[in-house]
Formats: structure tokens, C-alpha cells, sequence
């Protein structure tokens, strides 16, 4: 027991040491990119109809730094700021397949081939979906509000903390939230990895999971209806790898995974309408298989060298260094994402307490919380992630009015019977 205990704790420890120096760099640069190309300019530059609308919407998903729950919210936005039900489709289908830093932890973990496949899929998905609905689904165009007259990611989105440089905005964004955002999620694709190395047998599922059309449905079934980033999914993808899943198949569930869960499929429906909602899932889904069958038609190689029992493939200093800081990184964003919302009420001010409902990153509580700001009445809001609950402040506060603006950034909200606990 004890002999397995070690071999599931090394498997672990080699794959958060093979991607760590790469996911490090790709922090950086999703920090870069959340600064100097932030999802409320994305916003102000995808407006109109047509397909050029439609490829911007794309190109601008694939490198941003946005899971598949923090996507939600802006494409709400971009939605109410006058894009066409295409480019939010667009931009819903290509973001959370991959990012800047999933692009670089893919390389570490799955090679070149996938690195270049993955978000080439993800800009394949999001210009064919996205020209689709914005051909047979145009909708209503006034069903949506007016930019002056909703609540947007427009303002939710931007750093609120003016104050500081751009670089202190790229490092907290960078090494503190995005990994506190993404910590759990890691954390449990890396033990699982390491557990599926240590007690499974290479190979073992690989006369189910070994290729063709059921061995990709199979994986597709796995990864439609759970929560999962595009970098966390990847030693996931490794894990069943190591069980006999094809790379094809990998493929279908790194795509499947981020770009449909339960959360999305729900605002999807509620924003976009029906049709869009089942054209959007056809071309995730048609988009996975014809990815998955190219990659094995290249009859890609991916080594699994970090997950055999023997653990032959030794890290470099360098990796178990990065590991740590890694490690401490991700300690150091949970630790952020956990303050605590307490109310500070003036004695003429009223005070009303939320319950929301979908949030799962530090970006949907900032959403959340700008936009609860933006309602008429209120003084000051402060949004807790790891409760639920916003504190609201103000006079004449209008309740209907604050779980309005909460679900229209894509949550989901109502009046708390209690404070939250401080």
C-alpha cells in the first residue's frame, strides 16, 4: 500500500514538474494578455454582422485566458453591447478550448502536434459555428438590451485596480488569480493522473478506448457534462492515455471538456435561443470527431513516460524547482480568491444580501460584482466567491432590480436569508 501510495505521489509530481516551467511562462503571458488585450476591449471591437465580426470573435478567444465558466459572463456582455448572436457564439465556442497558458502546458505534457492541433480546432470550431448561427439563427436583433441600458462586461471586466502599474496588474493577474482560478481544478487532474499511473496497467482500457468512432464517443460522454478547463483537462487526457485512449480520442475530450458543460449549455440557451444552443453543440461535437480523426490518422506519439511505474523519465532541477514554485503559486491564489464579503453599513444606508448562484472564478465574481454596482440605489456591493454572497449597499435598494443585473451577466441570484459569515 505504501509502495503504491509513493508511485501515485511521484506520478503526480512528474506531471506537475513537466508542465510547470511551461505553464509559468503561459501565466505570464495570460497576465499580458489580460491587461493589454482585456475582454472589455474584445468587446468594443466585435460588434456588427457578418462574418468578419465572426473570425475577430474567434481570434480573439483562442489565446485569451478565460475558463469555460469566466467566458460566460463576457460573452453576456459582448451580447448586450450589440455583437451578432454569431460572434458570441464564436467567441463562446473558441475560448474555452484553449488559452495561452493550456497552449503551453499542452506542449509539455502532450507534444507539438497537439499543441498546434488544439487551438487550431478551437479557431476552426469558432469561425464555422459562429458563420452558421449568424446565417440561420440572425434572431431578434432588439431582443437584446441596449448597451446604455444593461449591465456589461464592458465596465465588469476591466482591472478595477487603476492604481496600480500595469506591470503589478499582469503579475497579480498572471501568478495570483488566474492560478488561484485554476488551482483546484489542477490539483485534482494532476492526482488523478498520477493515481491512473500508479494502480492502472498501461494500456488496460485500450481495446475500448484505442481508436476509432466509439472509443471518441466515449471520451466526448466523459467530457460533456463536467466542469473542467482547457489546462487542467490535460493530464486528464494523459491519465486516460495511459488506460489506451487513442490520441484521437484524448483530443475529442480536450474539447469537449472546456467548451460544453452544464453552465454553458444553460446560458447559452437562455441568451442565445434554441437554435443557436444545438448548432453549437453539433459543431463541438462534429468539430471533436474530425479533430480526434486527425490526430490519429497522423498517428501521433505521445510518451507516457511520466505516468509508468518505474518512473525511468527523470526531471531536470529545473522542473522540480518550477514545481514548487508552482506548487506555492497555486497555494498563494487560493488563498486570494478567499476573502471574505462583510458589510460596513452607514446608519442611513440600506443593506441587502445575494445569493449567486454559477460563479467560479475570480472573474465572475468581479462581473458579478460591477455589475450589481451599476444598478441604480447602490453605494458600494462586495462579492465573496467561495460563499455565494454579495453585501449590497445603498438607498431604495429595488432586490428585483440587483438579481436582474446579476443574471444579466449569466448568474443566477436571489435575496439571502443570511449575512455572510465573517
Amino acid at each position: 500500500m505504501a509502495e503504491k501510495l509513493i508511485d501515485m505521489l511521484a506520478g503526480a509530481w512528474q506531471v506537475l514538474g513537466e508542465m510547470a516551467p511551461w505553464l509559468l511562462f503561459g501565466f505570464l503571458m495570460a497576465g499580458v494578455l489580460s491587461v493589454f488585450v482585456s475582454p472589455a476591449w474584445v468587446q468594443r471591437h466585435l460588434g456588427g454582422r457578418g462574418l468578419m465580426p465572426v473570425i475577430k470573435a474567434t481570434l480573439f478567444g483562442v489565446p485569451l485566458p478565460l475558463c469555460s465558466c469566466g467566458v460566460i459572463p463576457v460573452t453576456a456582455g459582448m451580447y448586450r453591447q450589440g455583437a451578432s448572436r454569431g460572434a458570441s457564439s464564436a467567441f463562446l465556442l473558441a475560448t474555452p478550448q484553449t488559452g495561452v497558458d493550456s497552449i503551453f502546458a499542452t506542449y509539455a505534457l502532450l507534444g507539438p502536434v497537439f499543441a498546434v492541433v488544439r487551438p487550431v480546432v478551437a479557431l476552426v470550431t469558432g469561425i464555422i459555428g459562429g458563420g452558421i448561427i449568424d446565417v440561420v439563427d440572425k434572431g431578434d436583433t432588439t431582443s437584446a438590451p441596449a448597451a446604455e441600458d444593461a449591465a456589461t462586461c464592458n465596465d465588469c471586466c476591466e482591472d478595477t485596480s487603476s492604481k496600480q502599474s500595469k506591470l503589478a496588474r499582469v503579475l497579480r493577474y498572471g501568478f495570483v488569480t488566474l492560478p488561484g482560478d485554476i488551482a483546484w481544478a489542477m490539483i485534482v487532474g494532476v492526482i488523478i493522473a498520477g493515481v491512473l499511473g500508479a494502480v492502472m496497467d498501461q494500456g488496460q482500457f485500450k481495446a475500448i478506448l484505442g481508436g476509432g468512432l466509439a472509443a471518441m464517443l466515449i471520451m466526448m460522454l466523459v467530457g460533456t457534462p463536467i466542469y473542467v478547463c482547457s489546462t487542467a483537462s490535460i493530464p486528464l487526457a494523459l491519465g486516460f492515455m495511459h488506460l489506451g485512449a487513442s490520441p484521437g480520442a484524448a483530443l475529442v475530450f480536450l474539447i469537449t471538456g472546456p467548451a460544453t458543460n452544464a453552465a454553458t449549455i444553460a446560458v447559452m440557451w437562455k441568451l442565445l435561443g434554441k437554435r443557436s444552443t444545438v448548432i453549437y453543440l453539433l459543431t463541438v461535437i462534429v468539430s471533436a470527431l474530425v479533430g480526434g480523426w486527425l490526430i490519429d490518422t497522423l498517428n501521433v506519439d505521445v510518451s507516457l513516460a511520466l505516468l509508468s511505474h518505474d518512473h525511468e523519465h527523470a526531471m531536470h532541477w529545473s522542473n522540480h524547482l518550477s514545481a514548487v514554485v508552482l506548487v506555492l503559486m497555486l497555494a498563494m491564489g487560493l488563498l486570494s480568491r478567499r476573502r471574505t464579503a462583510v458589510a460596513t453599513v452607514a446608519d442611513a444606508a440600506d443593506t441587502v444580501v445575494l445569493d449567486i448562484d454559477g460563479m467560479h472564478c475570480s472573474r465572475c465574481a468581479d462581473t458579478a460584482e460591477q455589475a450589481i454596482r451599476g444598478t441604480p440605489g447602490v453605494k458600494a456591493a462586495s462579492v465573496d466567491l467561495a460563499s455565494g454572497k454579495a453585501v449590497v449597499e445603498g438607498s431604495d435598494l429595488n432586490v428585483p432590480a440587483l438579481c436582474a443585473a446579476v443574471q444579466g451577466v449569466g448568474f443566477q441570484a436571489a435575496r439571502a436569508d443570511t449575512m455572510p459569515a465573517s
